[in-house]
């Protein structure tokens, strides 16, 4: 997709492109490494530039500051870079993840670093969180820019090779061939179920049935990380050519892993700033899964704006198995009540099987 900010630079190919002209004024280079373009920098007037996180030769940096450019510098020994310009790769953030176990992995490393930090409450700490989880904003807004996208929520507990985790995986493939981008939480379960739908959307409908085959060996998180992981790298591995989904995790929840079907990960430490991200850009609608407490948390934490409509007109929400909303968890009977005689009321829909959640959220 096309940035909506030109004037941002990403890439040192983007770098080259933008120097060429002598000047960098107004342009915010993000996290490039310019230690080979030094003797661009010292040439171009870099007045009224931002560098965050650009790695430079020492009389480069000297210079552009001389200048007057603004200069965050890389911060040494983290885990996680907090200027990134754009969002995760599941290869990234497992890496190492196949020899070394998950617990050498990037993404383990950065939930360590979280919960050190976050227990000495250190504000440059803090900072550095702030940077990062606005950065991951920015590269999600440039992401999904002007595409259409569903949600899918559900709870964390949903094991692989069971009836539950195969619909859901079912539904994101559906929704995913529609032609929407297919969002989620970014964790196991019924998460990772309908990333790996939308995963197995371009390709043949056996694929789908033979992942949940390979999947089953592993069927939770729980007790192993790795071979949780390692399971889904296989199936990731046995095709390769799998189609895009967004998941939107936290390492506020460092017991939930990541999940490795999602194309595109926007990992954050604020839990807060991800949970609302991630419904605000569920511009299609959301479906609801059976879960617990998050997901409880999540169906209200939509009907919010849509009671308000302080984001524009409401969006569909699709709550599926009737017997968890109305009386495990009786969320539908107050979201009733709420919608009532509001335009927020023709929005709603509860469904008793997940097969029919794509029809009730194309009718709302």
């Amino acid at each position: 997709m096309t940035r909506p900010h030109a004037r941002e630079i990403h890439t040192a190919a983007e770098f080259d492109a933008a120097v060429i002209h002598g000047s960098l004024l107004g342009y915010r280079i993000q996290s490039v490494d310019l230690t080979d373009h030094t003797f661009a920098l010292l040439s171009a007037s870099t007045t009224g530039a931002v560098f965050l996180g650009c790695a430079m030769q020492p009389e480069a940096a000297a210079k552009v500051r001389a200048d007057g450019a603004l200069v965050f510098p890389p911060v040494p020994d983290l885990p996680f870079d907090p200027y990134r310009a754009r969002l995760y790769s599941p290869h990234e953030l497992f890496e190492g993840v196949r020899d070394e176990g998950y617990e050498a992995t990037p993404d383990a490393r950065a939930y360590d670093w979280f919960q050190r930090t976050k227990a000495d409450g250190d504000v440059f700490a803090s900072m550095l969180r702030s940077i990062h989880d606005d950065a991951i904003s920015d590269a999600l807004d440039e992401l999904l820019g002007g595409s259409g996208v569903v949600g899918v929520m559900g709870g964390h507990a949903m094991g692989r090779g069971t009836d539950a985790y195969a619909g859901a995986a079912r539904l994101g493939r559906s929704l995913a061939r529609t032609g929407l981008t297919v969002a989620t939480g970014g964790g196991p379960g019924a998460m990772e179920a309908a990333n790996l739908g939308a995963y197995t959307a371009p390709l043949a409908d056996a694929v789908l049935d033979e992942a949940l085959e390979l999947l089953a060996k592993a069927p939770s998180f729980t007790p192993s990380v790795t071979e949780w992981a390692r399971a889904a790298f296989e199936v990731r591995a046995r095709w390769p050519k799998g189609g895009d989904s967004v998941g939107i995790p936290t390492w506020f929840y460092g017991h939930e892993p990541p999940n490795p079907f999602a194309g595109h990960i926007a990992k954050y430490f604020a839990n807060a700033t991800r949970e609302d991200g991630l419904l605000a850009r569920c511009t299609a609608g959301v479906v609801f899964l059976p879960g617990a407490a998050g997901t409880v948390q999540e169906i209200f934490d939509n009907t919010t704006p849509n009671y308000y409509e302080s984001r524009g007109e409401p969006t569909p929400m699709v709550l599926v198995n009737r017997a968890h909303w109305t009386e495990r968890l009786p969320a539908w009977p107050l979201l009733q009540a709420l919608a009532a005689n509001r335009p927020m009321a023709a929005r709603i829909a509860l469904v008793d099987s997940i097969d029919e959640a794509p029809e009730a959220l194309r009718r709302l």
